[in-house]
């Protein structure tokens, strides 16, 4: 995991201290609220639908236990709302719902850009929080605002034995380059980067502003294949290649390019049509020749001021150093042995265990090391929003993540907690702890481990909510073997077009819509985030008019056992998956399927 340097430290200390003179200013009257807010939500400070809600930045989701157990106090000392404001919260969402589901505090949620979230941290205390995550060198700087946000990656980066190139490196070389870059910190929109090293694209790049894949070219060489304008929302887009093979020295040259470019045309006078995607999709060709004059004038008139030498490079390099676990090397003459025994214990105690079995399946990854396994600890679980993690298990995971993987973790792009240092020998206890916590659910990659945005429950931009939405899906489908059987759907629910959920790249995608003032949602099939079969980010397509939300998991269900009945066996004696056989029948059984399961007295309303 990479240390931070000293000048990093004391860089975020000295944020938090400004932070608290804005707040104070603010408190006073020294400032209005319109000069205020640009500055909390520089800090990763919202305002939502009924508290301020805090971003806190896990650049590229690597994040270590001391931070976690940080993360554990604030939401134990200060994700705690004004017992009135709570009630009155809770009657509005019991008006608009029903007899909603009990608003829950003192939690922190994991989202899918590998950031962490709280909802309830009283505004006259973001000062106390600022300076308490400052000591574990944690902060919220550009997780909100018009400026280049977290840059996400590969949560196996560095581990997987699919990787060509560690993206880690770069990626905090991207976040050293974009932090308070005074150029682009006023962009027409949020800018969002993805990188990844490996073969298969675990970090959806397709679906971002600027999507980098580290590759090696012919020769050997290092280098990026650059995609531009991607992104969800309103009008999803695939991002389009613009650079086959950039040399890796010239990436901050080329990224200065492209940002710049975008900031000079991109489109302030409409924030719906702001994003880096509508210029890309408007000028085409003309905003890639833009790019191209531009990133040959920073390398000519400027002197190309960003270029990585080799040095610098090594010198970030040399902060991912992997951890002393005490395992013996490749070329040790135990290693065979060591590594044959801890294979034999394990099968053992799998064939004694069938649920541990089943979590080997699920929840285990291949290393780089073969004496060492990464595991995915599931935050998906009956009675939680996905993501959702109290204090209690928050400070249970920091143990785990100190006891089995050298202190360090990675927040997913799939809002679970990656444990990416473990030893092959430790596997059993560990499976043994993480059940006893109850995030040992060996769903990963299966239906329930879906990925959902808070919601009406807490956004301020949501039309409907996601989470009641997740937990009836949850809670019908909790038969281990119907999962398997089921086998992988990736499953996203978004409350709003804005997608922060990512409905559109799901396999199966739900996203609220308002009706006259009621919830509704849109069922969207065949989505893609770029790592299954297509090697493309695909949009999904909406099957017909919006359900209701009492309609919504039968319509599931019907999508379902329609492909259950349609599905075939492959060549190699599989079943179809279910994005194969969406793909090979087309969408209109599926729609038929959806629509037969709509309740009469609902289809009347819609």
């Amino acid at each position: 995991m990479y240390q931070y340097t000293e000048f990093d430290k004391a860089f975020v200390r000295a944020r938090a201290a400004e932070f608290r003179d804005q707040l104070g200013r603010w408190q006073t009257g020294q400032l209005t609220e319109d000069q205020f807010r640009p500055l909390r939500l520089q800090n990763g400070w919202y305002v939502q639908r009924y508290a301020p809600m805090l971003r806190v930045a896990v650049p590229y989701g690597e994040i270590n236990a001391a931070q976690i157990k940080v993360l554990a106090r604030i939401a134990r000392e200060y994700d705690t709302p004004d017992a009135a404001l709570l009630a009155e919260a809770q009657a509005t969402q019991d008006k608009i719902a029903g007899q909603a589901p009990k608003l829950t505090t003192n939690y922190g949620h994991f989202t899918t850009r590998q950031n962490v979230q709280f909802n309830w941290i009283p505004l006259d205390k973001s000062a106390d929080v600022m300076d308490l995550l400052a000591t574990v060198n944690m902060h919220g700087i550009q997780t909100s605002g018009n400026c280049i946000r977290n840059t996400t990656t590969d949560e196996l980066a560095g581990v997987a034995v699919d990787e060509v190139v560690d993206p880690r490196p770069y990626a905090e070389l991207i976040r050293q380059w974009s932090t308070l870059h005074p150029e682009f910190a006023h962009l027409p929109r949020k800018f969002k980067i993805a990188i990844t090293g490996a073969t298969e694209d675990r970090a959806a790049i397709g679906w971002h502003d600027v999507g980098l894949q580290v590759l090696k070219n012919d020769a050997g060489e290092v280098g990026f294949k650059v995609l531009v304008g991607g992104g969800m929302g309103r009008t999803p887009v695939n991002g389009v290649v613009i650079r086959e093979f950039l040399p890796w020295q010239d990436i901050m040259n080329y990224l200065e390019a492209v940002v710049r470019v975008y900031n000079r045309w991109g489109r302030r006078d409409n924030k719906y049509k702001a994003r880096i995607k509508i210029l890309v999709k408007a000028e085409g060709q003309r905003y890639f020749d833009e790019v191209e004059t531009e990133f040959r004038e920073i390398l000519e008139r400027d002197g190309a001021p960003h270029t990585l030498p080799q040095a610098e490079l090594d010198r970030v390099k040399a902060g991912f150093v992997d951890p002393a676990l005490n395992l013996p090397e490749s070329t040790d003459p135990n290693f065979n042995a060591w590594l044959a025994q801890a294979e034999a214990a394990i099968g053992i105690e799998a064939a004694k265990t069938p649920a541990f079995a089943r979590w080997l399946a699920r929840n285990v990854r291949p290393h780089r090391n073969p004496l060492l396994r990464a595991v995915s600890l599931s935050f998906k679980r009956p009675g939680y929003a996905p993501g959702d993690a109290t204090a209690d298990q928050l400070d249970a995971a920091a143990a785990l993540v100190e006891k089995y993987s050298a202190g360090e973790a990675r927040v997913s792009h799939t809002q679970n907690l990656l444990l990416p240092w473990v030893r092959l020998d430790q596997l059993h206890a560990l499976w043994l702890e993480a059940k006893a916590l109850g995030v040992a659910q060996p769903n990963i990659g299966l239906l329930t481990d879906m990925i959902a945005c808070p919601g009406g429950d807490y956004c301020a931009l949501a039309n409907a909510r996601s989470i009641p939405t997740a937990s009836a899906i949850t809670e019908r489908y909790q038969d281990l073997d119907e999962l398997e059987d089921l086998g992988h759907i990736d499953f996203h629910i978004s409350g709003c077009i804005n997608s922060c959920g990512h409905h559109h790249s799901g396999h199966i995608g739900i996203l609220g819509v308002d009706k006259d003032g009621k919830e509704w949602y849109q069922v969207t099939l065949g989505g893609s985030d770029g790592k299954d079969l297509s090697g493309a980010a695909t949009p999904g397509k909406v099957v017909g008019p919006s359900f209701s939300s009492f309609e919504v998991p039968d319509v599931i269900e019907a999508i379902l056992d329609t492909y259950k009945a349609l599905r075939v066996s492959t060549s190699h004696g599989k079943q179809e998956a279910f994005i194969e056989t969406l793909r090979r029948v087309g969408h209109d059984p599926f729609k038929a399927a959806a629509h037969a399961a709509r309740h009469p007295a609902e289809e009347q309303t819609a």
